[in-house]
């Protein structure tokens, strides 16, 4: 399970003030896989997988102790650049968030960033993520209007080329299909389930069902702390922790 691991987290402590909201975290995510964290609200899902792109940087009261190794690099050692890692990633939020300009130039942005001018190029990578997260025939005749205009579900697949782009490793998902409707969130969960081939996925979700639909791996997280970690059938028919056995009955919410 854990032989080839893409994202290495050991000895994970992390601090808002006072509050110590990681305990202890230690894990291989593995490569090429999708892992869902699980567990009740506030138990600290979002916040560690906001440790592996360090989105934490910009909180002032935040402290963070041990090693986060991505290809086995710790993304918290000094004079690590916060853009190269973060370049590894793409995220995806709960809402959708696109940029205010065109399909397009959503999808070239990041490219752009990178260097990226060459028109002809940027117009293979737009058309190249579009069809990868299935929007090409959607939206190839109105490249240049506004992306806000998108249905929400569209925004979201959007958003996921978008991230795309720039040719990540990752992709991290917090609650992608909470905000979408059934047949916009079974798309997203398809995109998923494709895009694994190519890419390492972790997600948060507090839906045990599409969890189970979704997931190679699942961890529970428990107030701040990882309870149990395995494979996805083995963890919800067979839990080993009593915290788990609870969760998975829905006695923890």
């Amino acid at each position: 399970m854990t032989d080839n691991p893409h994202i290495s987290v050991q000895n994970l402590n992390l601090y808002y003030g006072a509050n110590h909201a990681l305990k202890n975290i230690s894990i291989n995510i593995p490569d090429k896989k999708v892992t869902s964290f699980i567990g009740p609200s506030g138990c600290g899902k979002t916040t560690l997988l906001k440790t592996f792109n360090r989105l934490h940087d910009s909180l002032t009261d935040v402290r963070v102790e041990g090693k986060v190794l991505v290809d086995g690099e710790n993304i918290y050692d000094k004079g690590i650049e916060v853009t190269h890692i973060r370049k590894k990633m793409g995220l995806l939020s709960q809402r959708p968030f696109p940029l205010p300009m065109s399909i397009f130039d959503n999808i070239a942005y990041g490219p752009r960033i990178h260097g990226t001018r060459n028109k002809k190029q940027l117009q293979v990578i737009v058309e190249q993520q579009l069809r990868d997260v299935a929007l090409w025939d959607e939206v190839k005749d109105r490249l240049y209007s506004p992306a806000v205009r998108l249905s929400i579900g569209q925004q979201q697949r959007l958003c996921l080329a978008r991230g795309l782009a720039v040719s990540p490793e990752i992709i991290l998902g917090d609650e992608p299909t909470s905000a979408l409707d059934p047949k916009s969130t079974q798309k997203i969960e398809e995109l998923f389930l494709q895009l694994k081939e190519k890419y390492t996925i972790i997600l948060v979700t507090h839906i045990l069902r599409q969890a189970r639909r979704m997931s190679d791996f699942i961890v529970f997280v428990f107030n701040g702390e990882i309870i149990e970690f395995g494979p996805t059938e083995e963890l919800l028919l067979n839990p080993k922790e009593e915290l788990t056995k609870d969760y998975v009955k829905g006695f923890l919410s």
